[in-house]
């Protein structure tokens, strides 16, 4: 899997103090997306083992307490980034136990294949659907267009 960002301490994708990891690739390349450069599968860097190991002192250094994980893109449920994304996510599990996980994808919940729903089921919070200009709203929490659902899984 590639990334094009990590933010270790983001306060803006998700509630509190959180770490932020944007995915390369996707698939639905939404008109007026603002992150078009992410649309590619083999842009930004690889997500290396270092990486993620940071990734998870991150969210457990309690010298800056972060809410939890966000993953965003790109897509993270992009057919490419499923499985890295579900080892990402049952580590997160396993070693941030107290931490939540918010993912953003173009998919809607009804249409996720058996591999992605894996995914969900491990999150607390899925904003799901593509992005739609004309139903932009800049003053939607957590989302960019009014046809996009929060869903709140745990």
């Amino acid at each position: 899997m590639n990334i094009h960002q990590y933010y270790p301490v983001d306060i803006v994708n998700g509630p509190g103090t959180r770490c932020t990891l944007f995915v390369a690739g996707c698939e639905h390349q939404c008109v007026g997306c603002y992150n078009k450069s992410t649309w590619r599968l083999n842009s930004g860097y690889p997500f290396t083992v270092q990486l993620e190991e940071q990734l998870i002192a991150d969210l457990n250094d309690r010298r800056i307490p972060r809410q939890g994980l966000s993953l965003s893109g790109g897509d993270p449920l992009h057919p490419a980034n499923v499985a890295d994304v579900l080892r990402l996510v049952k580590r997160v599990r396993h070693d941030c136990i107290s931490k939540d996980i918010w993912l953003w994808t173009g998919y809607r919940l009804e249409e996720l294949s058996t591999q992605q729903q894996r995914v969900v089921d491990l999150i607390n919070v899925l904003v799901d659907g593509k992005f739609e200009q004309s139903l932009s709203d800049p003053m939607l929490p957590w989302r960019g267009s009014s046809n996009q659902v929060i869903h709140y899984l745990r």
